[in-house]
């Protein structure tokens, strides 16, 4: 039985531990920095058919429906008029048992974890060391705790530690020159949206999601705002935690926008970073996911079902000893999902009235065209 060792207990990292279950011939163990996993209530994310049929191999459909919405339409708006430019029918690429999910990701967390052995998961172990001895990986945390194991997963985020303990460089991240604002907000306090659908509202340099993630919850609502930071800012991370950063943000937007950022419950905001370049780590038995492989611009909401996608795809090439496979095909998919999350926010941010025009008329002809959407969305939500 070969070892593997998983490195952050986030969604990619949970995923694997579940599915690598499945599996007899490897015994994984999941190793988190933390003490533990925050599971209160958070905010809401998307998950697209692709990501939902691979969850439901891990029992996913069994999850009470309470805790998981299934909107049918993506309706588009422009934040200056009421009227809605049209809507994109996203239940037609479902099948009968997956479907295209809202779930808070709370909920998300809580149904991976419940699935593993508490004798699988080791929290408070922070990565200090990795060590590459013969055909063994030797793994050694700031507790002092070390163990040799025949492979490593890295899945511990957009930041990632352990891939720079390995590679001495890390993912080559950027600032997107966005910043993310993230809340919730009572049905009480909006109007003129289906309760039923996911809301995308449209401005110049500024476009903001409202959706469901229960039938009765509050709306999770998260937008993206055009803003630059200098390098001094970017490097103080925590100042992002504050309500003076919070306080700057809202400011800048401007007042015809703002409105609904004063309905907003639980408001936090946080620069937005990207990958510009893949690290690939020149070892055959190391491997990374999720936002630790690349982290995508966060206009095609695509995120947490790209992490699963690619956990998946590696549990695969694991399965039929064809880990070589991994990189070249996670590394297709990644550029057609990126090039496609880019041109939504140039897309969705645009301010020439002419464009704006010009824009609205083409998506309204684009969002009834079959063959379009099997191109554009088609080859995404499928796998």
């Amino acid at each position: 039985m070969k070892k593997i060792a998983i490195i952050g207990a986030g969604i990619s990292g949970l995923y694997l531990a579940n599915i690598f279950k499945q599996n007899s011939d490897f015994k994984v163990l999941l190793f988190e920095k933390n003490e533990e996993i925050n599971l209160d209530d958070g905010y809401g994310i998307q998950l697209s058919n692709n990501s939902v049929k691979l969850l439901n191999y891990i029992g996913f459909d069994q999850l009470d429906n309470s805790q998981k919405f299934f909107p049918d339409n993506l309706d588009f708006y422009s934040i200056d008029n009421p009227d809605k430019i049209c809507d994109l029918n996203i239940s037609k690429f479902n099948s009968a048992n997956n479907k295209y999910t809202t779930i808070k990701r709370s909920s998300l967390i809580k149904f991976l974890i419940s699935k593993i052995s508490k004798d699988d998961i080791f929290y408070g172990h922070d990565i200090s060391k990795i060590d590459l001895k013969e055909d063994k990986i030797e793994l050694s945390f700031s507790n002092e705790y070390s163990e040799k194991f025949d492979y490593l997963i890295i899945a511990d985020g957009v930041f990632s530690k352990s891939s720079s303990l390995i590679s001495n460089s890390k993912n080559s991240l950027k600032f997107n020159n966005s910043v993310a604002i993230r809340g919730t907000i009572n049905r009480d306090k909006i109007e003129k949206i289906n309760f039923q659908n996911i809301s995308l509202f449209l401005g110049a340099n500024f476009h903001y999601v409202i959706y469901p993630t229960s039938e009765n919850e509050d709306l999770n609502f998260i937008g993206i705002l055009r803003k630059n930071l200098n390098k001094d800012r970017l490097k103080n991370y925590q100042q992002f935690n504050s309500s003076d950063f919070v306080d700057e943000i809202v400011s800048e937007i401007p007042p015809t926008y703002n409105q609904i950022i004063h309905k907003l419950d639980n408001l936090k905001c946080f620069p937005v970073f990207i990958t510009d370049e893949i690290l690939h780590l020149n070892n055959k038995n190391i491997f990374t996911v999720g936002d630790a492989f690349f982290a995508f611009p966060p206009s095609f909401a695509q995120g947490a079902s790209q992490s699963i996608e690619g956990s998946h795809e590696l549990f695969q090439n694991f399965s039929i000893n064809e880990t070589e496979k991994y990189f070249p095909r996670r590394l297709q998919k990644t550029k057609m999902v990126n090039k496609r999350s880019k041109f939504n926010q140039f897309a969705f941010h645009l301010s020439n009235p002419l464009f704006v025009l010009t824009r609205n008329l083409i998506m309204k002809r684009l969002v009834k065209n079959e063959k379009f959407l099997e191109s554009y969305l088609g080859k995404i939500y499928d796998n």
